[in-house]
């Protein structure tokens, strides 16, 4: 990294440089003269002697600063010195730094351009791969609130730090490259594509016979049924895309960061693949109308299903060369297609007032109020009803989405999307109603086609049709083969150039055709850029300027082929629909959503939405996909669950700030102000546990035995007491942070993270014992691990660690504490490599062992594994040998995985001794429910005089019944209280040795003084004062080992230590001596207030 610092860039960024001059170190400085001026250059450069000095932020260097008549040796210092006043002052280099803001020409620039501190940029709130524009950084906090002495940017470069030379260059190249993309407006972009995929083939030959059988009022309520729900969609979609830049992926990225990579990913999935499918159905309607014309003039290749094959995959792959030859092409292609289907549209309405002689006897008279007349009510035939016929038409209001699926090729998404989609819905609406009401008003239901049908005086007829002179009462048998009824393409016979009907078929298939097979690799390439399904990253790759997905367009063509060459989309085809409607529907759900979540971060500048609205539009859709085909609905409902629950399982790490973040937010801030104003319970008590346990991968026993009561049940914090001589690191603390979040999500601990910086243990503890929690969300349980090595440390670490013992209970904690025989703490065996991100690990060559540099320190401690210096924060690579980890270490990584494992048949000892309100009995109760620990049976432990074994068995078995507790043994204990053996007392008495203050052997006055200063010392006084509580702890450890020595986990009632009167060596002491040399034990003692209760 070279001295110079490139300076946050303005309009003028090019003049703007801020300078990071070389300030030497103070204890280099000699006394004696300064040495002699050095000018400063207005490149940044220095002289080589500054080159071992620290790097300080000294102003910017402009050029237009040098003709204020400063002399050479003058830089200006930035506003972070005093603004009020001046002063000249030397650093020791040579250069003299002027303190003032305002009392200089030089100040008197444009504000922000004299600061080191930025004024707001449109450029600082772009992502990082943004497409518009250039990505600036804001300076960063450190860089205006640190200290100048200090060694800047730490952890590599700053946040607020330009790109190096190269970077510069190659995002220069990526611009200008970016600069030849085509970008299309709302016209070209949206209305166009929009209004071709809605004019579908349904209306040149499905319009007429809707009118025949709904009648022209029933047919313009489907219409405008079909419209409001494509309206309320097309609203909620560009109250979406004008909540902020959208990028390329149409329904996929509105859905997915809006409700968030579940309901995004499926949807996604589906929606890619119905518009790939969409293609095969538009070609091979193209397809049979071209057929057709072929059996018209006997030029069938072959037979016509095998033609239509041959004609549908030509077709295709006419499409596919055209989606490739680039969006310029395809969007020329569409506006060729929309005048031939415009001029086909006017080309029937010009017809329709032009009615002939020769077409009257096919039903076709002119505008007639008798016809329109007997049109307007409903005729259904052939089982038809309302819902089918609205069944049929919906698919031709389909694709306003159109537009939206190319986001990323649109100049103004923001803008286009909503303009393109609403108008394009409101052209498209008013055509439909037109075509019905003009072709109910001038074609009546049924004609013979024969001129001799004429009026005969003889017959009573009353239809429209005799009005006119013809009679076609014939028909009511069937079999008439004109009419609106009849006749799929009385719009030709309609028109004014019949083939010109038939080419605006063409377009409306061909065009529809070419906009999916457009939308389909768009919206699969952004799914597969965010990674949400694994194994589909080779489609994300784009080629050419516009970052074309080709593999995608191949896919499609190969999904569209295949259903091309069945050439039946009769079963396929309703599923289809209502892969579109599921879109719809979660697209309206996702304003509901947002809506709903009050997210500071919704504010689309589209307003003329209402959640509400939204909402009916979601439902609306999903009646209407049960109404086209209820079976195709169930299809579509479970393939949507069944990808959401696959994305939801495999929790793709992305982070979108979707409106289920906000809701969830929502939910949890409500629900911790109800549980606020509701007493505790005693039938709702849960242990929630405050776990000393420092790095989260330090003790992974510990974490992952209280996570075993805990986990769905209770709350559970992984709190980390940092102990630091040095300055307290907050930035470390807060990059650490969310890295042992990451480590707890990762591994499935449900927990949180809670580090604090302090100078000992016990005042940490004391800040998380008052400061951790949220209303009733707080803990109630200190969970510590037992302190293995005490006795080889100082023991005022042991002071630190009884106390906080004390601190707990006089903040009515519960307190539990694990003890395994091999130590809880595997820190300085692993190091930190599992907390590191991916970015973060060195990598790991082969037969290489990851040993972190970390110095002897107290095994069971809360101090920092890691980085308990700045120097110590990353593990080395050393070569691997024979023996890399000593028996002792490989023992005590082997114990601390074994909780993570199912344990087996066994047993819980509960050693009930005293009652501290249940919590001894609640752990262990808690731990059988799980798994892991579901094939143990809980054994109990009592205290009880021998002559009344049996009577105090049977009391406690009426207990546990009474708390639905199940054991599978009670053990009544008579011989507590008989004297430990002699070798244990004399073991006692020589682990208590070292720790007494011997008070008799000097005088009183000195051994007060040692006491003061040495507060853990143990009195003659207190040892006989607490000789039987002493004995009790020894013989209680004899009987742990007679009877729990085989025990998978023995939960025991911890002894109390009455504050001011135990000293914290005598506690030790005891909890030593009761604890050693057995399997893994837990010393709980709850708050004395009652945890279980036996009534309901």
């Amino acid at each position: 990294m070279s001295g110079q610092k490139p300076s946050l860039r303005s309009d003028d960024s090019a003049q703007s440089r801020f300078q990071v001059d070389v300030v030497m170190e103070a204890s280099s400085a000699a006394p004696g003269p300064a040495p002699p001026s050095a000018p400063a250059s207005t490149d940044g450069s220095r002289p080589p002697e500054e080159s071992k000095g620290r790097f300080r932020v000294v102003g910017f260097i402009d050029p237009g600063a040098m003709d204020i008549g400063l002399p050479p040796d003058v830089s200006h210092e930035p506003d972070t010195a005093k603004s009020d006043s001046v002063s000249l002052h030397s650093t020791g280099t040579g250069h003299t730094h002027i303190s003032d803001s305002h009392s200089n020409t030089y100040y008197m620039r444009t504000f922000g351009h004299n600061t080191i501190d930025a004024v707001p940029n449109i450029d600082f709130y772009r992502q990082t791969a943004a497409p518009f524009g250039e990505k600036l950084t804001r300076p960063s906090l450190s860089e205006l609130h640190d200290e100048l002495d200090k060694e800047p940017f730490e952890d590599g470069l700053a946040n607020g730090e330009e790109p190096s030379a190269a970077e510069e260059a190659a995002a220069l190249a990526a611009k200008e490259a970016k600069g030849g993309t085509v970008k299309f407006g709302w016209v070209k972009g949206v209305l166009i594509r929009c209004m071709l995929n809605i004019w579908g083939v349904m209306l040149f030959i499905r319009m007429s016979w809707i009118v025949g059988q709904a009648g022209i009022g029933l047919t313009i309520a489907i219409i405008l049924m079909a419209t409001v729900v494509t309206t309320i969609t097309g609203l909620s979609t560009s109250a979406i895309a004008t909540n902020g830049f959208v990028r390329g992926g149409g329904a996929y990225y509105l859905i997915s960061r809006s409700l968030g990579p579940e309901f995004g990913g499926s949807i996604g999935l589906i929606f890619a693949f119905a518009n790939a499918v969409a293609v095969a159905m538009y070609v091979v309607g193209f397809a049979e109308t071209v057929v057709e014309l072929l059996n018209d003039v006997d030029a069938l290749m072959t037979d016509e299903l095998n033609d239509i094959r041959i004609v549908g995959t030509l077709t295709i792959i006419l499409l596919l060369g055209i989606s490739v030859a680039g969006m310029e092409w395809e969007a020329k292609a569409q506006i060729v297609l929309l005048v031939i289907l415009l001029a086909a549209i006017v080309n029937f309405f010009f017809g329709s007032f032009m009615p002939s002689e020769s077409k009257e006897p096919k039903g076709f008279f002119g505008y007639h109020t008798a016809i329109l007349l007997e049109n307007f009510g409903p005729e259904f035939r052939d089982g038809e009803t309302f819902f089918s016929v609205f069944a049929i038409f919906f698919p031709a209001a389909t694709g306003i989405l159109a537009g939206a699926n190319i986001s990323g090729d649109l100049t103004d998404p923001q803008s286009a999307i909503p303009k393109g989609t609403l108008l394009a819905i409101l052209i498209t609406g008013l055509t439909y109603v037109a075509v019905a009401i003009s072709a109910g008003s001038c074609i009546v239901r049924d004609a013979t086609g024969d001129q001799n049908d004429t009026v005969s005086p003889t017959v009573n007829c009353t239809d429209a049709a005799c009005t006119l002179g013809y009679d076609f009462s014939i028909c009511k048998e069937g079999g008439c083969p004109f009419g609106l009824m009849n006749d799929f393409q009385v719009m030709s016979l309609v028109s004014a150039f019949g083939p010109l009907i038939t080419a605006g078929i063409f377009s409306a298939t061909l065009s529809s055709a070419l906009a999916s097979l457009v939308s389909a690799p768009k919206v699969f390439q952004a799914l597969c850029k965010d990674n949400i399904y694994p194994g589909l990253g080779m489609f994300a790759k784009g080629y050419g300027r516009n970052n074309e997905p080709l593999r995608g367009y191949v896919l499609t063509f190969c999904i569209g082929l295949a259903f091309i060459l069945i050439a039946d989309l009769n079963i396929i085809a309703p599923i289809i629909s209502n892969f579109f409607l599921a879109s719809y529907a979660l697209i309206n759900f996702s304003v509901f959503h947002a809506s709903l979540a009050s997210s500071p971060g919704w504010r689309p500048s589209f307003k003329y939405y209402n959640m509400w609205v939204s909402l009916a539009g979601a439902i609306l859709c999903c009646v209407v996909m049960f109404v086209i085909n209820w079976w195709a609905a169930l299809v579509t409902l479970l393939i949507v669950l069944a990808l959401y629950i696959y994305v939801s399982y495999k929790k793709p790490d992305v982070n979108w700030g979707s409106s289920t973040q906000a809701l969830i937010y929502n939910q949890a801030l409500t629900h911790c102000l109800n549980l606020t104003g509701v007493e505790d319970h005693v039938k709702n008590f849960r242990p929630q546990c405050l776990v000393l346990a420092g790095y989260p991968n330090a003790r992974p026993a510990l974490l992952q035995l209280v996570n075993s009561f805990t986990k769905n049940v209770s709350l559970m914090v992984c709190s980390h007491v940092r102990t630091v001589s040095r300055r307290s690191n907050f930035r470390e603390l807060y990059q650490d942070y969310a890295r042992c979040q990451r480590y707890l999500n990762k591994k499935r601990i449900k927990a949180f993270y809670a580090p604090v910086f302090s100078d000992n243990l016990r005042h940490g503890a004391q800040l998380l014992l008052q400061a951790v929690g949220l209303g009733r969300l707080k803990p109630n349980t200190l969970v510590m691990g037992f302190k293995n090595n005490w006795s080889d440390g100082n023991m005022r670490d042991v002071e630190n660690y009884i106390n906080t013992i004390h601190d707990a209970f006089d903040l009515l904690f519960g307190v539990v504490i694990l003890r395994l025989q091999e130590g809880l703490d595997i820190s300085h065996i692993q190091g930190q490599d599992e907390l590191l991100s991916s970015h973060e690990k060195p990598p790991v060559i082969t037969k290489d062992v990851l040993i972190s540099v970390v110095p002897a320190k107290d095994s069971d401690s809360d101090s920092c594994p890691s980085k308990t210096t700045s120097n110590q924060s990353s593990p080395l690579i050393t070569r691997e040998t024979k023996s890399p980890l000593s028996l002792t270490d490989q023992r005590l990584l082997e114990s601390s995985q074994q909780f993570k494992k199912k344990q087996g048949k066994g047993t819980i000892d509960v050693w009930w001794l005293f009652d501290d309100g249940g919590l001894t009995l609640l752990i262990p109760y808690l731990l059988t429910n799980r798994s892991k620990w579901g094939d143990c049976r809980i054994r109990v432990f009592i205290g009880g005089k021998i002559n009344r074994i049996d009577h105090d068995r049977r009391a406690m078995a009426t207990l546990l019944s009474r708390f639905r507790i199940d054991f599978s043994d009670i053990n009544v204990l008579g011989d507590i209280n008989t004297k430990p053996k002699k070798h244990n007392k004399l073991t006692f008495k020589e682990l208590i040795e070292p720790y007494r203050l011997k008070e008799d052997d000097m005088e009183q006055e000195a051994a007060e003084r040692l006491k003061a200063q040495e507060p853990w010392r143990i009195t003659d006084n207190e040892l006989e004062l607490y000789k039987a509580k002493t004995n009790r702890q020894i013989r209680l450890n004899e009987l742990l080992k007679e009877h729990s020595s085989t025990a998978k986990l023995i939960v025991m009632s911890m002894p109390l230590a009455r504050k001011g009167t135990v000293s914290s060596a005598l506690y030790m002491c005891w909890l030593e001596t009761l604890s050693k040399g057995l399997p893994p034990l837990l010393l709980v003692r709850g708050n004395h207030q009652s945890v279980l209760t036996f009534y309901s």
